[in-house]
């Protein structure tokens, strides 16, 4: 009964962004269907398809329309798809905001087998930034210091692209 109170308070939430108080953290779970690049995917959540957005986090773009894919955009989305296969069980929490100007859930993603922290592996491994999305701030110090070490030791986009935001082949 609890975990049903969990989910339908998170899909409440979500549904009325603007009826969730600044503190409120809703935990639910989920099981991934998809990822759509490095930093998003599709979530079953009780039995509804969600994209969901990775908090605090930026990894290069791999299938905008609007932008060029940029370096390592790709093997974000690559690591993304590895760590989330089809059918994992994945833990979401939220922080201050339910939802971006996409409608995208916005979340803390934790792979429900061994609690790995998503966002958070993903900058340390190189395939993302460190980016702020305020009011949404719980984590940045942990990512921020997750990015200055990926520089300082130049793992992945850090040594093949000299940072984020550089186009492909370039």
């Amino acid at each position: 009964m609890r975990r049903f109170f969990f989910l339908a308070f998170l899909l409440g939430s979500c549904a009325f962004p603007g009826r969730a108080t600044p503190t409120a953290r809703a935990e639910g779970t989920g099981i991934i269907v998809r990822p759509i690049d490095g930093d998003t995917v599709v979530v079953a959540i009780a039995g509804a398809q969600e994209s969901v957005r990775f908090i605090g986090i930026d990894t290069p773009e791999s299938v905008s329309q609007q932008r060029p894919i940029e370096c390592y955009g790709p093997e974000a989305k690559e690591r993304t798809a590895a760590l989330l296969p089809p059918g994992t069980v994945v833990r979401l929490e939220r922080d201050v905001e339910a939802r971006d100007k996409y409608d995208r859930l916005l979340v803390y993603l934790y792979r429900a087998e061994d609690n790995t922290f998503v966002n958070l592996l993903l900058v340390q491994e190189g395939y993302a930034d460190s980016f702020p999305y305020p009011p949404n701030t719980a984590h940045q110090a942990h990512f921020a210091q997750a990015e200055a070490t990926a520089k300082a030791t130049q793992v992945g986009l850090w040594t093949a692209c000299g940072g984020t935001d550089t186009p492909a082949g370039q």
